[in-house]
């Protein structure tokens, strides 16, 4: 949610004024979007924004990931450039104006200046951020961890157990304290139910990049390795509920759909991820994903085959499970 947690964690209720005026830029934000004709209005809070260094950056996906200060709070801000839409065309080559770069036989080059509506950035405020946040956005070396059922048990899960990030944020989706209003589907079963809505990668502008989030209303599933056969019924629940609800709601067949789990999850409460195919979205390659087709087969050949596999997964140098998986000799 390249990810949800930070974006979506709340922040406790002694915050200054600050925070709580992120606080309520967010829900603007979030309450508009997708709203056609309608602007959501924010005051900037990021003219108080004093820019520390630049974390990392992407010149093909047009963003950049910045450390600062919010009135001396530690603050990350992302900047995205959203992407260009079909149905904007007509007004993006009528109304930009066009600057001549270079002309050469049948080839020319212009710089064109979009009009403010057809020219915005998507922008996430992450304040107050902890020194997790700020390196969760760094660039850095990654290595790819080999991990045994038995490493799982011995390093992974203590290392899981010591986690201090809340997931309080999810708990307020499924309480409707947050974020009701974006929700697209719920099934409210105890059991096999959950609730589907954007991840706020996705600007929800066009269905190229489309990207929801299945969360489950059961707790206590951590990730993929806590998953055995008794599963199956919510998670075939959550694959094919979630394929019609997507349907419904975007004309988006299930042949154009990636549905997927991470592992390891950027938060420690199972989720499920819905992207259309040929969005390339992160933690979509094959070392962190995992079909949520597959899974269930798998289940239904081995009921333990998760708690006993060999699993792999990519971890940035700094990551504190890294050095776990150093000092134990496995890597």
């Amino acid at each position: 949610m390249a990810d949800t947690v930070v974006k979506r964690k709340t922040d406790s209720a002694g915050n200054n004024e600050l925070s709580q005026k992120v606080k309520r830029a967010k829900a603007d934000h979030e309450i508009g979007a997708g709203e056609i004709g309608k602007e959501p209005e924010s005051e900037n809070i990021l003219a108080e924004f004093k820019t520390t260094n630049v974390l990392s950056f992407s010149a093909r996906e047009k963003s950049i990931f910045i450390h600062g200060k919010l009135a001396d709070q530690d603050a990350v801000v992302i900047l995205e450039k959203t992407p260009i839409t079909e149905d904007s065309l007509a007004e993006l080559f009528s109304d930009s104006r066009l600057k001549l770069d270079m002309r050469n036989d049948i080839y020319s080059t212009y710089r064109l200046q979009a009009p403010p509506q057809l020219n915005e950035i998507k922008t996430t405020v992450v304040c107050p951020a902890t020194e997790k946040h700020v390196k969760k956005y760094q660039r850095q070396e990654t290595f790819l961890v080999e991990e045994t059922g038995e490493d799982y048990q011995s390093i992974t899960l203590p290392y899981i157990q010591k986690q201090s990030l809340s997931i309080q944020w999810v708990y307020n989706i499924l309480e409707k304290k947050a974020e009701a209003e974006r929700i697209v589907y719920e099934d409210l079963d105890p059991d096999v139910g959950f609730v589907l809505l954007p991840d706020f990668k996705w600007d929800q502008k066009q269905v190229d990049n489309l990207y929801l989030i299945a969360i489950t209303h059961q707790r206590g599933i951590r990730s993929l390795r806590d998953l055995t056969s008794e599963h199956l019924p919510l998670l075939h629940n959550i694959f094919q509920k979630g394929k019609a609800a997507i349907l419904q709601r975007y004309s988006l067949p299930s042949s154009k759909l990636r549905v997927y789990l991470h592992y390891q999850p950027s938060y420690y409460h199972l989720h499920v991820h819905f992207t259309k195919l040929g969005y390339e979205a992160p933690g979509c390659g094959v070392e962190r994903a995992h079909l949520l087709a597959d899974v269930i087969q798998n289940l239904q050949s081995d009921p333990e085959y998760y708690r006993t596999r060999t699993l792999y997964f990519p971890l940035r140098a700094d990551d504190e499970l890294l050095s776990k998986f150093k000092e134990a000799g496995r890597l």
